[in-house]
């Protein structure tokens, strides 16, 4: 079996393309459940962010595995196939794990070293295996993508900073409006993960707001999220209410998950003065009609590759020593695999000479009859001695190719040749 990833990413795709393509996490499972049904994919893992929507799997043929996940794909985003085709990210084999491994390091983030990513990464790991849709090779490699995008983090500069979406954000938020934002209010939609580092980084800043409203569908979420950031300044409203707020918001930030815009045009009437909405939902949760406003600038993902430059800048050597970090756990990844792929067939080998050598043994047992047991321990050291010789030069050739094109032709013969 060989590992692929499969997908698009905001590196090759557009904004528009990849809010139409994320899937929801509810939907995750369909996804998983309608790629291992087709004929070429063993284990699956599915990742779908707002910047990212890939499968990750184990397969039998490629071209046959792109074909199928390329149509479960478009089946589950309603993106058509040969729209997806145009702008598919495609890794096989080794490729996959130095692709996945730079995707855990923050090193394929729109912020460098951002954090979230991770998370992401640990979720889908998590929800597949749910779904019993992944296996232990699979598992493997996002347990050591894992474990080298910790790495990169504690040992480089790459996560000093403005390292997430959500610090990005504030920090575009203090360029647009300056000492306007000192004092003013600030309206959070949201208090998951995203919206939880928008409020503290919200609360951190520089520049800091007079009041900070969090709204969210659930209540206790949002009470929960005002409690640890532990500040006078945050209150907590429904988001059905949140347009009591909205007339005396200087700034929006939605950093919330919704199937439709929760906000238009018709929200903004009763504001007081200018405002800046910063929309980081896919999709879209700000309905872009408030384009239309003259006292609204409305700011999308898009808008952070300024912030994102000025990183890349900054971090130079950070990201340098970063994917320095990588290729070395990558590299291991695939000494590691290589090596269990060897002991595996040479186990194999072995297990089944020691097999016929035992049976011949069985089969000619009367011949040792009179035989003392000194001698009878001669002949079995004497058999066991002739089998290592001859498994030895197989042993040393699966070894030395494994991992490699002639390895699988090596392994493949061996399994003919000893019906393994």
């Amino acid at each position: 079996m060989a590992f692929i990833s499969v997908g698009i990413d905001h590196e090759h795709a557009s904004l528009d393309l990849l809010e139409r393509a994320t899937v929801p996490e509810e939907g995750w499972g369909k996804v998983l459940g309608s790629l291992l049904a087709n004929a070429n994919i063993n284990e699956a893992v599915f990742v779908s962010t707002c910047l990212r929507t890939e499968v990750y799997a184990t397969i039998d043929r490629f071209h046959g595995a792109v074909d199928e996940i390329t149509a479960t794909l478009s089946d589950a985003t309603g993106v058509s196939a040969d729209e997806l085709a145009a702008v598919l990210t495609i890794h096989f084999d080794k490729g996959v794990a130095g692709h996945l491994f730079r995707v855990a390091a923050g090193l394929r983030s729109a912020v460098p070293g951002e954090h979230e990513v991770l998370g992401q990464i640990r979720r889908a790991l998590e929800r597949a295996d749910e779904e019993h849709a992944v296996g232990p090779e699979l598992a493997e490699l996002f347990r050591r993508s894992l474990s080298a995008g910790r790495r990169a983090r504690h040992e480089t500069a790459i996560s000093r900073g403005t390292t997430s979406f959500a610090q990005a954000t504030v920090s575009m938020a203090e360029h647009e409006l300056g000492a306007n934002l000192a004092g003013a209010t600030v309206v959070v939609l949201g208090a998951g993960q995203l919206a939880t580092g928008v409020v503290k980084s919200l609360r951190d800043a520089k520049v800091a707001p007079g009041r900070v409203v969090i709204a969210n569908r659930t209540r206790e979420n949002a009470d929960a999220l005002a409690h640890d950031a532990n500040d006078e300044r945050i209150d907590v409203v429904a988001l059905a209410d949140v347009a009591g707020v909205l007339g005396e918001a200087r700034l929006v930030v939605a950093a919330i998950e919704a199937p439709a815009p929760l906000l238009n045009a018709s929200s903004f009437t009763s504001t007081q003065g200018e405002v800046l909405v910063i929309d980081l939902g896919m999709p879209r949760v700000i309905d872009t009609d408030v384009d239309s406003l003259r006292h609204v600038r409305r700011l999308d993902i898009s808008h952070l590759r300024d912030v994102v430059q000025q990183t890349l800048a900054d971090r130079h050597v950070a990201v340098d020593a970063a994917a320095a970090i990588v290729d070395e756990e990558v590299e291991k990844f695939h000494e590691d695999r290589r090596s269990r792929g060897a002991a595996a067939i040479v186990g194999e080998l072995r297990e089944r000479l020691e097999q016929l050598r035992a049976q011949e043994m069985e089969r000619r047992r009367h011949d040792f009859s009179s035989f003392t047991d000194a001698q009878r321990e001669l002949v079995e050291s004497l058999t066991r001695s002739l089998v290592a010789k001859i498994a030895h030069a197989p042993t040393v050739a699966l070894k030395e190719a494994a991992g490699s094109d002639r390895g699988q032709r090596l392994t493949e013969a061996t399994r003919n040749l000893f019906e393994l």
